[in-house]
């Protein structure tokens, strides 16, 4: 093995003819910062005796924004256009074609920019594939969602996003043997860190290969590994090929934040801050995420590229909600428009119905009003296996009760009908599961029911409303305890777009009044104007 001076040129010079596709680089010839070109000369110029590459794996794992699409890009035109090869077949891959397709667009734009490449290369955009006419190789996008398991020969694959693959099948296909006949076939993946609390996934599974390589637990000569980011477990800084060791002990929450929202840190593990992003920009997701543990998470996860273990993480916490508190004059809501969320339980678990009251000229803030039903019967019931007192909740007036030992649904009716007579309600949001009876029935009474879907498009823009409300203490509650308890007992899980939507802890706790909260948000929200006219023109005073 030796290094191959004139091989890694040849690899850098064409990518450098090429130029860049986004914002204010677009037109630009490519400019590789340090890290970039380190890994591209290792990658390229390290060779064997015999000349042929090295390194068939790659495995390059950095936060997002770095710059990852456009290195992605350039690697998989140098495998279509400048690596010798025959009849190359070069493959765009990731968990889902619109994925796959973000590398392919970039390159697609990168030849319409060379006049070289646009003369000889021919797009079919239609298949998503771009063909190199001289030799006869293609360049073709592939996702888990639909590929072929025959006929490939693979030269090279740019595999984007591992971490995101649902199953290791598309990854074992391509790289088990598809290159065989090829002299020397590419795998070059590149990847931010996984949402990956089990580790079980197969971009977890490279990651660790990675970590064992560069840290000397294994020896694979083919596998080449570059990491930027955090790693908690084990106390290290990763910075491409070495690490730091922490010097703390990051089992205590409070050690581990100092670690983490240390900009010196941040350097360290995103190398291309300053360039492909500014720091004025991670600066402002820090602050945004200061406080709310989601979104500190993701944080982590995606600028720190640290692999996180939670699933869910709290949402807001209770000392804000509780600010909130104020007492409500229930007879200066009568007749007032509203919007009212229904979660409606299974049998014997509890039924939730929130009336929301958007802002007026007399009631400046939006006003929550829960109610809550439970099987009578089951009561006692309740009490003994969720040690949670319903039974007292029953004897203050704050849970009421159906007749018998499941939940009456013909009771709910009754009860939500007659509270049209008091309450201008506009529509009732409610979670289709289990309740569609129900909505067939209230819409006979003429009240306006529209499903909630409970998924990340239909909840996380009422969420996130609801917390924004709560936080600028814009909204008001009597402190009703069962809401209460539902809202300390959520948890969310966010998607790598920060989309939220509730799911609840582990055993007993229930989070019924609040998801029904947000069933009502989401229909206020499409009807009226979330901000108080007093934001925009203050109050005016007569």
């Amino acid at each position: 093995m030796y290094f191959d001076k004139v091989k890694a040129d040849n690899a850098i010079n064409f990518i450098r003819q090429l130029k860049h596709t986004k914002g204010k680089w677009k037109g630009v010839f490519f400019t590789l910062l340090p890290w970039q070109e380190q890994a591209l000369r290792d990658i390229f110029g390290t060779v064997r005796d015999d000349g042929r590459r090295q390194y068939t794996m790659a495995y390059l794992e950095i936060p997002k924004k770095m710059g990852k699409s456009e290195l992605a890009a350039a690697v998989a035109l140098q495998g279509l256009c400048a690596d010798n090869e025959w009849a190359a077949e070069v493959y765009g891959c990731a968990a889902d074609r619109a994925q796959a397709s973000l590398v392919f667009d970039v390159a697609v734009d990168m030849v319409d920019q060379n006049p070289t490449l646009k003369k000889n290369i021919k797009p079919v955009l239609s298949q998503k594939r771009l063909v190199y006419m001289p030799t006869k190789s293609f360049y073709q996008v592939l996702s888990a969602e639909a590929f072929t398991k025959h006929g490939l020969n693979v030269s090279r694959v740019v595999f984007d996003e591992i971490h995101a693959q649902p199953n290791r099948e598309l990854f074992d296909v391509l790289t088990e043997g598809s290159g065989d006949a090829r002299e020397q076939p590419l795998y070059f993946i590149i990847s931010t860190a996984g949402n990956d609390p089990d580790r079980q996934s197969i971009g977890w599974e490279t990651h660790q290969m990675a970590v064992d390589i560069l840290t000397g637990v294994k020896h694979d000569p083919t596998f080449y590994a570059m990491i930027y980011g955090l790693d908690r477990d084990n106390r290290r800084i990763w910075k491409g090929q070495e690490y730091e060791t922490i010097d703390a002990e990051l089992e205590d929450e409070e050690q581990w934040r100092k670690v983490w929202i240390d900009k010196k840190i941040w350097e360290k593990v995103n190398p291309s801050l300053g360039h492909t992003v500014a720091w004025e920009k991670a600066e402002e997701q820090f602050t945004r995420a200061a406080g709310n543990l989601a979104k500190e998470r993701n944080f982590r996860w995606l600028r720190l590229n640290s692999w996180e273990k939670l699933k869910t993480t709290g949402w807001l916490g209770l000392d804000f909600w509780d600010l909130c508190k104020a007492k409500i004059q229930l007879d200066r809501l009568r007749g007032r428009p509203c919007y009212a969320g229904l979660d409606l339980s299974s049998k014997i678990d509890m039924t939730a119905f929130v009336l929301l009251f958007p802002p007026d000229d007399i009631n400046r803030k939006w006003i929550v009003l829960p109610i809550f039903w439970v099987p009578e019967d089951a009561v006692p019931e309740r009490v003994r296996t969720d040690k949670v007192k319903y039974d007292e909740w029953v004897q203050q007036g704050y849970l009421k009760t159906t007749p018998g030992n499941v939940i009456d649904y013909n009771f709910i009716e009754k009860e939500i009908i007659d509270l049209r007579g008091v309450y201008d309600i506009q529509e009732i949001g409610f979670d289709p599961w289990n309740a569609m009876q129900t909505a067939v029935n209230l819409e006979n009474e003429d009240l306006t029911m529209v499903e909630v879907r409970q998924g990340y498009k239909s909840m996380s823009p009422a969420m996130k409303e609801i917390e924004q409300l709560a936080r600028g203490k814009k909204l008001i509650h009597s402190g009703h305890p069962i809401l209460r308890w539902n809202v300390g007992n959520v948890e969310i899980k966010m998607d790598e777009n920060e989309n939220i939507r509730p799911v609840k802890g582990k055993g007993i706790e229930r989070i019924d009044g609040l998801v029904a909260l947000i069933n009502a948000m989401a229909r206020a929200m499409l009807n009226e104007d979330t901000r108080s006219v007093y934001e925009d023109r203050g109050v005016i005073t007569v």
